[in-house]
């Protein structure tokens, strides 16, 4: 989380190219300004805490650390190579309680919205979860409601646009999917030969291990 941050602060700062700002659609002009919705942004942090909290094996560990990499890099690539950033609301709009997150956070690095992409990487995670170790629906429920609140934070805060949404959401379903299929790949059976004539394949060399 620390690299994260000072990866993400450090692009914020340093643009390379001719920032583009991003433009509004329909849904943007339609979600007004509400400053309730920075108590849905600022969750993300423990929102995506759970998954770390629930695995229980270095393995698991080391891949999902590896996933949510993956998405930072890719997020990061974009940040440099092409600057982007949302229409600035005035301060006294933002009002002064969530001010300050808004000076360190800032309406760059727009899309994709890294916020949104962590935040369906982790409710995807944590619905594969719930579902093989507990299948509670509450639980399943309030796992998309908190997903679905997060991505409605980010329009509501003006700290992103749709597209930034749009473009956040396939970066993490793209990322929980790279690491649903590695999952899968590691966990596949070992097929033993049962028969003499598969038995008959196997080297002598190899019959000793």
């Amino acid at each position: 989380m620390a690299l994260f941050f000072w990866g993400y602060l450090y692009i914020l700062k340093h643009a390379y190219f001719p920032v583009t700002t991003m433009p509004l659609t329909a849904i943007d002009r339609l979600i007004p300004y509400q400053a309730s919705g920075w108590l849905l942004y600022v969750s993300l942090w423990a929102y995506v805490q759970l998954p770390l909290s629930l695995i229980d094996s270095r393995r698991e560990l080391f891949l999902y650390g590896w996933s949510a990499t993956g998405i930072s890099v890719v997020g990061f690539a974009f940040f440099i190579l092409w600057p982007t950033a949302v229409p600035a609301i005035a301060d006294d709009v933002v009002g002064s309680l969530f001010s300050g997150i808004r000076r360190i956070d800032t309406t760059g690095n727009s899309c994709p919205s890294l916020h949104v992409a962590f935040s369906v990487f982790t409710a995807l995670w944590l619905g594969r979860f719930l579902r093989a170790n507990m299948p509670s629906t509450p639980l399943r429920l309030l796992n998309i409601l908190w997903c679905l609140g997060i991505i409605y934070s980010t329009l509501a805060t003006k700290q992103h646009v749709a597209l930034d949404a749009c473009a956040g959401a396939v970066l993490g379903l793209a990322g929980a999917r790279v690491q649903a299929r590695i999952e899968k790949y590691q966990r596949l059976p070992v097929v033993l030969p049962t028969t003499p004539s598969e038995l008959a394949q196997i080297s002598p060399a190899a019959r000793k291990l």
